[in-house]
């Protein structure tokens, strides 16, 4: 097993700085939340007993089986036995890089990413790291991957749609990507949680774990169903023996998960398809205020609407730099933006003028005004 990661998580070190304290959040990267009161609204009367009466004693380690079966409903060909539940995404991606990886071994994570696709393999072995690239649209190079392979390499990881960027691949490209991963029966490391909301279900991506053999597909309950509250995320593969390790792994962690979020989790992706065009419904109207916002302001952002997902790397175009621009605005404008210093990766370089912003919230509209006020106020 691998060792404490390298350095602290620089995303979560500056949320906890900032998520709760700044007026407008104007770089969540989850869908707008439910009640639970809203959530329970949902629920057949059965369900909605199961919850009122629920007994609070510890669940089954890989997830309760109702939960497992619906999940497996998310997928094409997956069963019930090939999901493993644990507390959250983060939780899966440690068990995974923790189960896989051991120090002989080599792996490859795309950047700009999800910090734990980078640090968490970091800590155990050799990582080499595959830039998006702006200039092609956030496209990734299959050629960059295949230079980037070792003859120890053992898992590639990929995050489309992508954190911070909303890239999602071309299906060619993709599956080149499968090709090259099973040419050397690497594993294919897939955080899906931005799934479903795409911008067009056209240019949607099959999960991993149904388009090859090696591939492990990452949700949560976090994003396209804005419900991050209820900490629930899940693995699927194809593997029964690589779930069964992981479950193992697993009791050293959280053991089980929450009973109460398990029930709310199964309501939830029962009544999947109401609250998923809820939340296409949000961002396509935020998406919107977006173009028309970025549009007023072209001497100062760079903008193109992402594939999917809900936020967006924005390019800042300001002679003062990124970093200063971001820290104004929080401080005079109570406007939160992630600057691309979050993002700086290990594995090499990434664009030094871009900021997140989310757009899957209600207060979106917001959040933009109070900026626009700002940047009016500031004659920029």
């Amino acid at each position: 097993m691998g060792g404490l990661p390298r350095r602290d998580f620089a995303l979560e070190v500056y949320l906890s700085k900032w998520e709760f304290a700044a007026r407008h959040h104007l770089t969540a990267s989850d869908a707008e939340s439910l009640s639970i009161a809203e959530l329970l609204a949902l629920a057949t009367p059965a369900d909605r007993a199961a919850f009122e009466s629920l007994h609070l004693g510890y669940t089954e380690t890989w997830g309760s089986p109702a939960l497992r079966a619906e999940i497996a409903r998310t997928y094409d060909g997956v069963a019930p036995e090939e999901i493993l539940c644990f507390a959250g995404a983060e939780e899966g991606i440690y068990a995974a890089m923790q189960v896989l990886l051991t120090r002989d071994d080599h792996a490859i994570a795309i950047t700009p990413n999800y910090q734990a696709a980078e640090t968490l393999p970091l800590s155990i072995c050799a990582t080499s790291g595959v830039a998006l690239d702006p200039a092609t649209d956030w496209d990734l190079d299959i050629g960059k991957v295949q230079a980037a392979l070792r003859p120890n390499t053992k898992l590639v990881s990929i995050n489309f749609p992508n954190n911070p960027t909303g890239k999602i691949l071309p299906h060619a490209t993709y599956a080149a990507l499968i090709d090259l991963c099973r040419s050397r029966g690497i594993w294919l490391f897939s955080d899906e949680v931005y799934r479903l909301i795409e911008r067009d279900p056209a240019i949607r991506m099959t999960e991993a774990v149904d388009a090859y053999e090696r591939g492990i597909s990452l949700n949560v309950m976090s994003k396209a169903y804005g419900l991050p509250g209820l900490r629930i995320g899940w693995l699927a593969a194809k593997d029964r023996g690589l779930l069964a390790r992981l479950e193992h792994f697993k009791h050293f962690l959280s053991i089980c998960n929450s009973a109460p979020s398990e029930q709310l989790a199964l309501i939830a992706l029962r009544a999947r398809e109401r609250i998923l065009a809820r939340t296409r419904g949000i961002v396509a109207k935020n998406a919107v205020l977006l173009d028309e916002f970025f549009a007023r302001w072209p001497r100062l952002f760079e903008w193109r609407r992402p594939d999917g997902s809900c936020v967006a790397f924005v390019r800042y175009l300001g002679a003062d730099g990124v970093e200063e621009f971001t820290r104004r605005v929080i401080a005079e404008a109570g406007v939160l933006l992630l600057p691309s210093s979050i993002y700086r990766s290990d594995l090499g370089p990434v664009p030094e003028d871009y900021f997140r912003i989310g757009f899957g919230r209600t207060a979106v509209p917001a959040g933009l005004a109070a900026l626009e006020e700002w940047l009016v106020r500031n004659a920029r």
